[in-house]
């Protein structure tokens, strides 16, 4: 049964010349797990608004949205609340309450479902998601993955036909990344739900979709299976560069047959058609500056008198020069040492040095002025004009200066960018400062897998040309290709550092794709290049 139909849709924002969506068809099946993706910009948070009434954006609209056969402007009040529910991105946008029991009960309260229906749905929800050990708590306590996944019990509760959520994955560890998503599937397995996401990170969304929808520039470009999307747009690499490693590896390697998804079908891939006489791939030894840019020894900090401390008895060393990448769970603490070290936060105990002096000594701001600078996690809180010239006037930033150009940007109001392109006017300000120790908290949040291919070369030339650079980042694939080294997070402190072949070869989980895909069979793997440099090395195995 057709469950959501969307026939020649076109959007346009308030003075804006093009269309953010155009001439959009498609429709979904109840039960159907749909995926959407494109470039930074490409129109997928505007659709997926428009397919939500009381969130769709004021503009000039044309052709229509038919939820079960009935236009969207059509269904009740309460129809249009309870049967399509929406996930945001940013899970503190969506948050209204401020105890876990009571977000829950949040949107039955206002359908006016009577109490014990509500005590008894709550229960049930709780129980799926395993919600019960936090049921009692602040939701200011919780983790972002806890933050994301009472959102989804909260949406769910109301007991929706269609659930729409835009980029749910992108404040989420790759554990609690992969752990979202499964249970998303089981919810369309188990309940029925028709799903339909939009997502960058399609390592682990797309094997387990139905559909996979691809949009350029504000057209829907193909709308199919899989892997017959992946086979019809495998020339387009500016697209093919985002899709799962095995799809990206076959595409590579002029794959014959159905194309692989999984990262076990990406392993037979390989093993099926490729020898393994040359193991591993020599690698370049690494040596750091012996200089430290940035330095944590036994740093403690909690949040409050009573709290568990959040940095324990932190210790480690940042070089001059280098590019380091931490990663680790939600909650371990990554972004806490990152504001520390801004001088935002002030431990209880312990010293922080910036090039060789303590941050105390650093006087009258002196500390941020061609010295260090921070990217936050949050970049709105960036904003302050109301326009993107703007903001780049303020802070003297040089637009043709840049390697990635926003120059389409520049007469809008921030807030009315993507996720992706906040980012990138966030960093244009940032790099504006011309700091010689970049702080950057997840910078590839809400970016495309081309655009990331850009940031990367910007923090390399950055590196290149004296900065160093520092990286939290949730985005294993990222790290392993930019990072000169890699440390893990855990419980307040550093636990391991290494080169990212060091790094993530050694690792099961916070690890790459090609890494697990490859393991036993190639020695050394961790990227798409080694793992396709591997294969032709090799040659293919004679049929």
């Amino acid at each position: 049964m057709e469950i959501l139909a969307v026939s020649g849709l076109t959007f346009t924002y308030p003075l804006c010349s093009s269309p953010a969506v155009e001439n959009v068809s498609f429709s979904l099946e109840r039960g159907e797990f749909a995926v959407l993706c494109g470039a930074t910009g490409s129109g997928k948070s505007t659709l997926l608004r428009m397919l939500k009434r009381e969130l769709s954006p004021l503009g000039d609209k044309k052709g229509t949205v038919s939820f079960c056969g009935t236009e969207l402007s059509r269904l009740s009040d309460r129809q249009s609340a309870s049967a399509i529910g929406f996930v945001m991105q940013k899970p503190e946008q969506q948050i209204v309450t401020d105890k876990v029991w009571h977000e829950l009960a949040f949107g039955l309260e206002n359908l006016g479902t009577p109490p014990d229906e509500i005590s008894r749905r709550i229960a049930e929800m709780a129980s799926y998601f395993g919600i019960g050990n936090w049921y009692d708590k602040d939701v200011a306590e919780l983790s972002g993955g806890q933050k994301q996944l009472l959102n989804l019990a909260s949406v769910l509760v109301m007991q929706p036909e269609l659930l729409i959520l835009d980029e749910p994955t992108a404040q989420l560890d790759p554990i609690a990344a992969a752990d979202f998503i499964s249970t998303l599937r089981r919810l369309c397995s188990d309940l029925s739900i028709t799903i339909i996401i939009a997502e960058h990170r399609l390592e682990d969304v797309v094997p387990l979709c139905d559909k996979l929808l691809v949009m350029d520039n504000g057209r829907l470009i193909a709308a199919d299976k899989p892997s017959d999307v992946i086979s019809q747009l495998k020339h387009r690499s500016e697209i093919i560069c985002g899709m799962p490693v095995a799809a990206r590896l076959y595409a590579e390697l002029s794959g014959s047959g159905s194309c692989p998804l999984t990262v076990r079908d990406g392993r037979s891939f390989i093993e099926n058609n490729y020898c393994n006489s040359t193991r591993g791939l020599p690698q370049a030894s690494y040596e750091h500056s012996n200089s430290a840019a940035m330095e944590f020894k036994d740093v403690y900090f909690r949040y409050s008198r009573e709290g568990r401390d959040i940095l324990d008895g932190l210790s480690f060393k940042v070089y001059e020069n280098e590019i380091f990448c931490i990663l680790g769970d939600n909650g371990s603490g990554k972004t806490t040492a990152l504001s520390a070290a801004a001088g935002l936060l002030k431990p209880y105990s312990g010293n922080i040095k910036v090039f060789g002096k303590k941050l105390k000594d650093y006087r009258n701001r002196s500390l941020y002025r061609q010295c260090l600078a921070m990217l936050p996690q949050d970049v709105q809180t960036v904003f302050l004009k109301s326009t993107v010239r703007q903001e780049l006037y303020e802070c003297h930033a040089d637009i043709s200066a840049l390697p990635y150009d926003i120059s389409h940007l520049l007469d809008k109001h921030p807030y009315d960018l993507s996720g992706g392109e906040q980012q990138l006017t966030a960093l244009a300000k940032v790099l504006a400062a011309k700091p010689k120790l970049l702080l950057l908290d997840e910078p590839t949040k809400g970016l495309d897998a081309a655009a990331k291919l850009n940031i990367i070369a910007v923090i390399r030339k950055l590196r290149d040309n004296g900065v160093t650079v520092v990286v939290v980042t949730h985005d294993v694939e990222f790290a392993a290709v930019c990072a000169d080294r890699c440390a893990m997070f855990f419980g307040g402190r550093i636990v391991s550092t290494g080169t990212p072949n060091e790094f993530f070869r050694q690792n099961s989980f916070y690890t790459t794709a090609v890494s697990r895909m490859t393991r036993g069979y190639f020695d050394n793997a961790v990227t798409i290049d080694d793992a396709v440099q591997l294969c032709r090395l090799n040659g293919r195995k004679e049929s």
